[in-house]
């Protein structure tokens, strides 16, 4: 079975709503359910999804979590790519991806609603909180 599908099960979703071809994270951020609360709704987030739309979850999940709320963000070290220069050599995949990652992380560091680490476990964990 699919995460999407046990995903949905736990959310009392058909499975007809759901089109598992689909990134696992469009599928949950498509679930009607998950708005259902509305704004602030969520204590905490975890986000390990296609490093080319964080920011569009962020700017989406941020409604979600509540005030004093975290959302934790995976893989935002990116083999430590972003770490070095843009001509170190690493494989075409992780030089694209870093790109994104690398605009992630400075959209982070500038947005005001929250305040944020990273932390240099795995491949790194951004951990952001709302503050507004």
């Amino acid at each position: 079975m699919s995460c999407a599908i046990r995903v949905a099960n736990k959310l009392n979703v058909q499975e007809e709503h759901l089109d598992v071809e689909r990134p696992k994270s469009v599928v949950l951020l498509s679930v009607p359910s998950i708005f259902e609360n509305g704004e602030g709704s969520f204590d905490f987030v975890f986000v390990d999804a296609d490093k080319d739309n964080y920011i569009n979850y962020h700017d989406i999940l941020l409604k979600l979590v509540k005030v004093g709320g975290a959302i934790a963000y995976d893989n935002t070290l990116w083999y430590g790519s972003v770490a070095v220069a843009a001509d170190y050599p690493m494989s075409e995949r992780i030089k694209l991806l870093r790109e994104y990652i690398m605009k992630f992380n400075t959209y982070l560091a500038s947005d005001s609603r929250i305040e944020s680490t990273i932390l240099s476990i795995g491949d790194g964990l951004t951990l952001c909180r709302r503050l507004v």
